[in-house]
């Protein structure tokens, strides 16, 4: 039934079962310890702690929560310490799972049977008849029971656990799928990988990168110190990347968590967090749930960019065609929408709508490609017949993108449909004025007039920088919205780096 002392591993102190000795008696002590020297359950063997008295019992008691027995004398200080500790133990410690054995010298003191079923204890045995064998039995018992409390309670534990963090990933997984953008996918999952590992986002090194084709690593999210001042990633955070993209799954070790998250649409993405001391098997489990569900977001975000990607290539590229029949600068069209994009922020607008104006942007005169050549090309002023035409671009425009159900060629349809309306009411097709012209079409108005003042055309060369701001200061309130040029203004600087990065 028990291993010999040879059989018996080497006892460590994180091995042992820890068993309490109250009892005012030194030489009880040293009996019991001698008489379970040779004890050994499950390959661990014992680990006394001793107290003389009730009051020193409980003191140790509450600074050493994982002791598996407590084997107590029922006299001590007084006739009724032990008892009264048994009590202290369940009542005021709620310890529920220490097994705890009475020991009495004094049998007819206190009958058994009232003591085991009133203070909660497992065994009652008087010190007479414990001898070698039967001390023996009554640990064994004891801990063999203490053993599988605890793995039943761990088990609970463990499923509650499972089930809260489960609820986790869901929420986390719902919030992931509602992301649209890629920013906002990336900045998501780093949020929700850290909050299951129980990390404080906070002063936690972080990295998420994707890998392309052209781009092996590409930043989509991050928070720390994981770049150097060029913007690349630091040489030991891509052999941490390098390691889990070789084995395709997540890496721990040293000190950092790397998630691997496959894709069909690129190779996979990977998530760096720095400062994981360890991730136990309950994490894990829920890491890889909760991997699944990333991989099918991430995999469906990645469809919907690159249709959405699709849909403003078309555009963009309908837009040069427009542009180069009517002798336009070749940019026109990128410079315009990134200026777009930059007086969207500044205004305000989140990434996503901030990009729906700078794709749809492009076909703002799409309706020109129903003008005729001997107006379109006119280098001269236009007269009154031939204006008329030409004002007719903007409904043209509007009748070829209007009834579609994609937000990008609705957004296109109205900047078409508005960009020559005036903020005063006298522009046309419709005469609308002020705020009843859309948003979108007053921010291109800007944009378009600006990059047309700066650049030259059929019909005029460049103007300088000076007599831009003069000529679109002087049509404030009157061609265009007084809000949108103090944003452009305000953000000179940018506007004309997008010059620099698109010329003719």
């Amino acid at each position: 039934m028990f291993a010999t002392e040879e059989a018996t591993p080497p006892a460590t102190a994180a091995a042992c079962w820890r068993v309490l000795v109250v009892d005012d008696e030194p030489d009880i002590h040293t009996v019991t310890e001698l008489a379970l020297s040779r004890f050994n359950l499950d390959g661990r063997r014992l680990e006394f702690l001793h107290a003389y008295s009730g009051t020193q019992a409980r003191a140790l008691l509450q600074g050493e929560p994982d002791i598996a027995l407590a084997m107590v004398d029922v006299v001590m200080e007084n006739e009724t310490a032990g008892l009264e500790l048994a009590r202290w133990i369940r009542k005021d410690l709620n310890n529920r799972f220490i097994r705890i054995v009475l020991r009495t010298g004094q049998p007819g003191q206190a009958p058994e049977e009232r003591v085991i079923v009133e203070y909660d204890i497992n065994d009652y045995k008087e010190k007479t008849e414990l001898d070698s064998k039967k001390l023996f039995t009554t640990v064994y018992s004891a801990l063999r029971a203490y053993r599988d409390i605890m793995r039943i309670d761990a088990a609970r534990h463990y499923e509650e656990h499972f089930r809260v963090g489960l609820e986790a990933v869901i929420t986390a997984s719902a919030h992931l799928l509602e992301q649209r953008s890629m920013r906002d996918f990336a900045s998501g999952l780093l949020q929700q990988v850290a909050s299951l590992l129980h990390l404080e986002e906070r002063g936690v090194l972080v990295r998420l990168s994707a890998l392309r084709a052209k781009v092996h690593y590409e930043v989509l999210a991050s928070v720390g110190d994981c770049v150097d001042a060029r913007g690349e990633i630091l040489p030991e955070i891509v052999q941490a990347l390098q390691r889990a993209e070789d084995a395709r799954q997540h890496v721990i070790q040293d000190g950092y968590f790397v998630g691997y998250f496959p894709s069909r649409q690129v190779a996979a993405s990977l998530l760096y967090l720095n400062g994981v001391s360890e991730v136990d098997e309950l994490d894990m489990r829920l890491i890889d749930i909760f991997s699944t569900h990333v991989s099918l977001a991430f995999e469906n975000l990645l469809l919907n960019q690159e249709i959405f990607d699709t849909q403003a290539e078309l555009i963009n590229k309908l837009g040069n065609v427009v542009e180069s029949r009517s002798s336009e600068a070749g940019n026109h069209v990128r410079r315009m929408s990134e200026v777009c994009y930059l007086l969207c922020r500044a205004r305000g607008y989140d990434e996503d709508e901030a990009n729906l104006v700078r794709r749809s942007a492009p076909m703002h005169d799409i309706g020109k490609v129903a003008i005729p050549d001997a107006v379109l090309l006119n280098p001269g002023k236009l007269d009154s017949e031939q204006w008329k035409i030409m004002r007719q671009h903007p409904s043209i425009g509007y009748d070829i993108l209007k009834g579609s159900e994609r937000p990008i060629l609705q957004a296109a349809a109205t900047i078409a449909h508005q960009h020559h309306e005036r903020y005063d009411g006298t522009g046309y097709p419709q005469g609308l004025k002020g705020e009843e012209i859309h948003r979108y079409a007053r921010i291109v108005a800007v944009a378009d007039v600006f990059d047309a003042l700066t650049h030259a055309r059929c019909y005029k060369p460049a103007w300088s920088l000076a007599e831009v701001i003069d000529d679109i200061t002087a049509g404030t309130g009157t061609h265009l919205d007084p809000e949108i040029v103090e944003l452009l203004f305000a953000n000179i600087d940018a506007v004309l780096a997008v010059n620099a990065r698109y010329p003719d």
